[in-house]
């Protein structure tokens, strides 16, 4: 029997992406033309090591490619060798204040390293020094530019925080490191306003060819975080500037893993899994559009095929949306249509159009796999 082609189409609307450095942050691949890594940070104190690694665990099962731990103590640091042993997937140390956690990550076998210069005192005097335990370790250093923690002399030279600023702050501290040989470098520059980390990551896009972490910094709650990040990425990503990402919320972890999945999904930039499309819902509907749609995302909860699936509410977008999907259901007077690539297979009362979604489902993608 032939393959059934299941999945969106392809549809590629991004640039090509912008020519980088390539470096390995552990086994992860970053820039040139490897594939956008989703990052995401640990909430847990990190001298903790169970519960870091528990919560490491489970950002690793939702998708999460790189995780970074904070180093703000010597117990931290002290806990990194174990945790860097342990985690699946490659562990940066994210330093403040203090350069010396620097050489302990590096000694404790973290994939990498975040320095933020405008919060390291004397920063400048310790670049020799890392850039020779970072190349001597085959770590990679990420300049991590913030808003809110800019150098002072740049604030003042510059008024606020603004792209300039940013952006002069990043390859100021990079040249430090080019001084000494060292260009396994990668740099972020954050704001927590979307249209001035796009202005800023486009200029330093024109300005280097290190890779970039994308990140809108203290982006908010999770819908404003995720919207905030979604335009960011959405237009910085399209034009093919943006290396790593990672949606900054005030949310647990796996939250963040799972818009920056969705991020790159809806660019192209990462195969498509299951997708919902499902109708806002109106007067027209003669369904209850949001109960309906609930209970089919919860039907297919984990489904590993990359299945379109149309929840569809009345007889105006219904249908079409529907002979557009994989699967699909219009919904109205007490029943639905099932839908599959196209046609109506069958009509169910309402009260069995999930179960029927699933055995549909079910029998493509055994089809597809015939």
């Amino acid at each position: 029997m032939m393959a059934v082609e299941l999945g969106m189409p392809d549809t590629p609307a991004t640039a090509r992406r912008r020519a980088t450095r390539r470096l390995m942050v552990g086994d992860v691949p970053v820039g040139g033309d490897a594939p956008v890594p989703v990052q995401s940070m640990t909430t847990t104190v990190t001298a903790d090591v169970g519960a870091t690694l528990q919560q490491i665990a489970e950002l690793t099962a939702a998708g999460c490619q790189i995780v970074r731990v904070a180093c703000p103590t010597q117990d931290d640091a002290d806990a990194l060798p174990a945790i860097a042993r342990q985690s699946r997937i490659p562990v940066i140390a994210d330093i403040h204040f203090q350069p010396r956690y620097v050489f302990a990550a590096i000694e404790a076998g973290c994939a990498g390293v975040r320095v933020n210069p405008g919060n390291i005192r004397r920063f400048d005097d310790k670049v020799r020094e890392i850039a020779r335990a970072a190349a001597d370790a085959h770590v990679p250093v990420r300049i991590g530019v913030n808003a809110g923690s800019l150098d002072k002399r740049l604030l003042a030279k510059h008024g606020k925080a603004t792209p300039e600023a940013l952006v002069e702050s990043a390859l100021w501290e990079c040249s430090l490191f080019e001084e000494h040989g060292f260009r396994d470098l990668k740099i972020s520059v954050k704001h927590h306003d979307p249209l001035t980390t796009i202005a800023a990551y486009r200029l330093l896009a024109r300005r280097c060819d290190y890779p970039l972490h994308l990140g809108v910094t203290e982006a908010g709650p999770a819908f404003q975080g995720t919207v905030k990040s979604a335009v960011a990425f959405g237009v910085l990503l399209a034009e093919g500037i943006g290396d790593t990402i990672r949606v900054s919320l005030s949310a647990p972890p796996v939250e963040e893993v799972k818009a920056g999945e969705q991020i790159l999904q809806a660019l192209g930039l990462r195969p498509r899994h299951l997708e919902i499309v499902s109708c806002p819902s109106c007067g027209r509907a003669q369904v209850d559009v949001y109960r309906l749609t609930d209970q089919v995302v919860a039907a297919f909860e984990g489904f590993p095929h990359p299945l379109r699936v149309a929840v569809m509410g009345c007889v105006v977008n219904g249908p079409g949306e529907a002979r557009e999907a994989d699967i699909g259901v219009a919904s109205g007077n007490g029943k639905g249509q099932i839908f599959v690539k196209g046609e109506v297979v069958r009509t169910v009362p309402e009260s069995g159009i999930v179960e029927a979604l699933v055995e549909e489902a079910l029998k493509l993608c055994e089809e597809d796999a015939s």
